[in-house]
């Protein structure tokens, strides 16, 4: 890694630390400690099996999501994506700075021999249909939330986001696959460049935004975005029924909205402190004491991060010394755009 690199990555891994503490501190600051340790005593735990089930459900409709954004002749099997995301979400829970999607794009080309540079095209475009579903769901379901302060910056960001995929999917139509190829062709006269592959990555990366250049692979993969939000919304509501909270669902929709929203910013492992203050800011909405509220998003939390750790040893088993992952998150691999064969 080059000192600039290098200075890159600690600065990005920095800034997740400072955002987590942010948050954190906005979570706890008035919470009582005797009064969280008091509502984790009195929940009723029983409900988080159900809770648990519906994430777990919410987990493998993400992976059919992904596997839908690859072009039907290249689509990788269902087993071997589902098996990437999991990866994926490993390492987002052990490594800062969502280290976790390069995980998963390396389990996928080292499982399936997926290009990166295609895998890493269809995670551009998950991450965009999340951030537009989630303002969607956001707006759609207004009328059942009570009054938001942060309403108005969530429309400045929707109106963004729209003109900016709108621009980016004219572009693909009406230029196709040129300009890629053009920038491979060019970039590929770099000696070092042209070494990695960077021709053929261009043109995989293309491939990869197989979503925003086909109308029904678009429109599925986005219905299956909004859909595991509505599934795993019902997964969070079910754990403030253990905390007798007595808030509708749509709390839990919101819940969903903002701490998916929240992981958009850099983070510390796991989004610690991100996930909490989301989850506070979300319920302080519906007038639910600090302390409650704080209670609630620790067993929120580990609901949706303990399985990942606790199941690693059998599920990373398959990818044994095959996911070299450097210090800071930097995936190191053989090729930009053919699959390794290591």
């Amino acid at each position: 890694m080059t000192p600039k690199r290098r200075m890159f990555a600690r600065l990005t891994v920095w800034t997740g630390v400072v955002v987590s503490a942010v948050f954190a501190y906005f979570a706890l600051r008035n919470a009582r400690l005797d009064e969280v340790w008091s509502s984790l005593a009195a929940s009723e735990y029983e409900w988080t099996a159900p809770a648990l089930a519906v994430m777990t459900l919410a987990f493998f409709i993400r992976a059919l999501r992904w596997q839908v954004l690859f072009a039907p002749s290249r689509r990788p099997p269902f087993r071997l994506v589902a098996s990437a995301l999991y990866v994926g979400y490993f390492f987002n829970n052990i490594l800062p700075a969502r280290t976790g999607d390069a995980a998963s794009i390396l389990a996928l080309n080292r499982r399936a021999r997926t290009p990166i540079a295609e895998a890493t095209g269809t995670l551009v475009v998950e991450r965009v249909f999340d951030l537009l579903s989630l303002l969607l769901l956001l707006f759609v379901s207004l009328p059942w939330l009570p009054d938001l302060s942060w309403v108005h910056t969530a429309a400045v960001l929707a109106g963004s986001l729209i003109a900016a995929v709108a621009l980016i999917v004219m572009a693909l139509a009406v230029f196709g696959e040129r300009p890629f190829v053009f920038a491979g062709r060019h970039l590929a006269r770099v000696r070092f460049l042209a070494d990695l592959g960077i021709g053929e990555a261009a043109t995989s990366l293309f491939r990869g935004l197989h979503g925003l250049r086909r109308l029904w692979a678009g429109l599925v993969c986005f219905a299956l975005t909004v859909l595991s939000w509505l599934v795993l919304a019902v997964g969070f509501w079910l754990v403030t029924i253990a905390f007798d909270l007595g808030l509708p669902y749509p709390a839990g929709l919101l819940v969903v909205i903002a701490v998916g929203l929240g992981m958009v910013l850099p983070s510390s492992p796991a989004a610690l402190g991100v996930f909490e203050g989301a989850t506070v800011l979300a319920l302080a909405a519906y007038g639910v004491p600090n302390s409650e509220a704080v209670s609630y998003a620790l067993v929120l939390h580990a609901l949706n991060a303990l399985p990942f750790l606790l199941l690693a040893l059998v599920l990373l088993r398959p990818y044994r010394g095959q996911i070299p992952l450097r210090s800071h998150g930097e995936a190191s691999t053989s090729s930009a755009g053919e699959p390794s064969r290591t």
